[in-house]
């Protein structure tokens, strides 16, 4: 049997393509320089981290970042390809024969939530949390290159999990972020709230897939109801 592919290609597919065509020391670098981007933004902000700061950070000449990345922005839209576009390249992949959307979620999305840049992750979306107000293209960047994507991709899920039986409330096929929530929620608990209160965002995000994938009996049944 054919995997069922219901999701369209992941988000970096192409990014990924022309990285492949790099000379690896081109890579190393462009690497080295959006890592001391995120440095630098979480440690100053965005609008007080200045291109030279992110040159002296990465060990290059500010020309070299120039002739990579044309401003701030596109250093933000480099980070968020590298930290949180795997996120929704995670689902985007294809189900195996007869495998249940939940399983399939749990085999993409639970290695990425542990991780150890987990919390780079976070970093991020706190960034974003924090200067998209005032930087509201930042927040049109990200919607575009994750929550976009992530809506069709997790919509997809959702509504073949419906129709399949797996789910017996088809609001998450409606609104996605019901998928991914305790994700968003987990990330940003640990970041701000984690040496208080410590929290296990797998149990959490198997607890809410207990909640919205019943046994598919029950799912059936539900739905025969009037």
């Amino acid at each position: 049997m054919r995997r069922k592919n219901i999701s369209r290609p992941p988000v970096a597919a192409a990014a990924a393509r022309k990285a492949k065509k790099r000379p690896a020391a081109t890579l190393e670098r462009d690497d080295a320089i959006v890592e001391a981007a995120l440095h630098e933004f979480t440690r100053h902000g965005f609008a007080a981290t200045r291109m030279e700061d992110v040159a002296r950070s990465a060990g290059v000449a500010k020309g070299t970042i120039y002739l990579r990345f044309r401003d701030k922005q596109a250093l933000f839209e480099a980070i968020v390809r590298r930290e949180i576009s795997p996120l929704v390249d995670a689902a985007g992949g294809a189900l195996e024969p007869g495998e249940p959307v939940r399983a399939f979620l749990e085999r993409r999305l639970m290695p990425l939530l542990r991780d150890p840049g987990r919390s780079r992750r976070t970093a991020v979306i706190r960034l974003l949390i924090a200067e998209a107000a005032r930087f509201p293209r930042l927040a049109e960047a990200y919607f575009r290159a994750v929550v976009q994507p992530g809506i069709e991709v997790f919509g997809r899920l959702a509504q073949h999990a419906f129709e399949n039986g797996e789910l017996s409330d088809p609001a998450p096929a409606r609104y996605p972020q019901l998928l991914v929530a305790p994700v968003i929620v987990g990330l940003l608990w640990s970041e701000l709230f984690g040496r208080f209160h410590p929290l296990d965002v797998e149990a959490m995000l198997r607890a809410h897939f207990d909640r919205l994938f019943p046994p598919k009996k029950i799912a059936r049944r539900s739905q025969a109801q009037p």
